[in-house]
């Protein structure tokens, strides 16, 4: 494996669970709500065995948003830049993550949220999932009843 990604793994693997951003990168269904100022750059995509392995940075522009989502797959990351507002399916604020804290959250679709960019600077998110080969990284879905988006 590669230094980069045996580094990478490396510090991926001593955060908790992310906050995923990346609704935008999967296909929309028809209620669903889509990202927002999402963007997204792939680093490496590496398949050991029956387990895809994908580093992404993720950013989020000031007022985006991610759009509601879970992640059927375990996701690790970090805040690289900017302030993250979390919010649970509940609509309740369940994190806020500054530049240098790693996010936790849990994955399948008991675990809704959505990743809001509240600030006047860009979040930049630096994102590790682990799938199942051919699972897609989140799973889009609709707003459950909160007054944002």
């Amino acid at each position: 494996m590669h230094r980069f990604a045996r580094k990478v793994f490396g510090v991926a693997s001593t955060t908790a669970a992310l906050v995923g951003l990346t609704a935008a990168l999967v296909p929309v269904t028809a209620e669903a709500t889509p990202g927002v100022g999402v963007s997204a750059v792939t680093i490496f995509d590496k398949t050991v065995g029956n387990t895809e392995y994908v580093l992404k940075e993720i950013t989020l522009a000031p007022g985006g948003s991610t759009g509601w989502h879970y992640h059927p797959g375990q996701v690790r990351g970090f805040v690289k830049q900017g302030t993250l507002t979390h919010n649970d399916s509940d609509c309740s604020i369940d994190g806020v993550y500054r530049r240098g804290q790693a996010i936790s959250e849990a994955s399948g679709p008991g675990y809704v949220h959505l990743g809001r960019n509240l600030g006047t600077t860009p979040v930049v998110l630096e994102v590790l999932y682990q799938n199942s080969v051919g699972t897609p990284l989140a799973v889009d879905m609709p707003n459950p009843g909160c007054s944002f988006q």
